[in-house]
């Protein structure tokens, strides 16, 4: 199955529910911890650089909008990439901030079709994205994990890390991606676009 062919607009940059755009087509969250390579994957899936990639993770502070259109330019998705959670120098004055925007967007919006929870495949199971998973499902989102940067691990690693992964965030399915390489970008593609 090929990529899909679609171009990308930048929407908007959204700090309180307000400042959303305007419900229309489905919308695909990216959520992570900050330098997950959640940036690079939104790239990756694209096949531009829609996305800043910055050098200091917890750059993005607001909900990013991008406008995903056919080649007809022709909405068909919007992708939502989330402020990163869970670093360290990020200020407590805008941690604070996020719960009045953040939670109401993944709790009430209704055009959020799915939620791309992004892990790296580096680290071991975390609390905080447990967390993460655990309030998902008690809002009844539907969501996908993504495990990130699998091109730095050998065959063994990652066959290791993936199974400790599955067990200490308690999934049965997680999706290896890369988007240095392209593994899991067709695979990802499919379950946005619901096949």
């Amino acid at each position: 199955m090929p990529v899909p062919r679609y171009s990308t607009q930048f929407l908007l940059s959204a700090m309180s529910p307000e400042q959303f755009p305007a419900p229309s087509v489905p919308e695909i969250a990216f959520l992570g911890r900050s330098n997950v390579g959640k940036s690079s994957l939104l790239n990756a899936l694209v096949g531009e650089k829609a996305a800043k990639v910055s050098s200091t993770p917890g750059r993005t502070r607001a909900i990013n909008f991008f406008s995903i259109q056919d080649d007809r330019q022709r909405e068909k998705l919007r992708f939502a990439d989330l402020p990163g959670y869970g670093y360290a120098k990020i200020s407590k004055s805008v941690s604070a901030e996020w719960p009045k925007f953040i939670e109401p967007y993944l709790a009430d919006r209704a055009t959020l079709k799915t939620c791309v929870c992004l892990i790296d495949s580096n680290v071991p199971p975390q609390p905080r994205d447990a967390q993460l998973l655990d309030w998902l499902r008690s809002v009844d989102r539907e969501f996908v994990v993504v495990a990130t940067k699998i091109d730095r691990l050998s065959g063994n690693q990652r066959t290791r890390n993936l199974a400790a992964l599955r067990k200490g965030l308690q999934i049965e399915h997680l999706l290896p991606v890369s988007a240095k390489t392209g593994v899991g970008i067709k695979e990802l593609w499919a379950r946005i676009e619901g096949e």
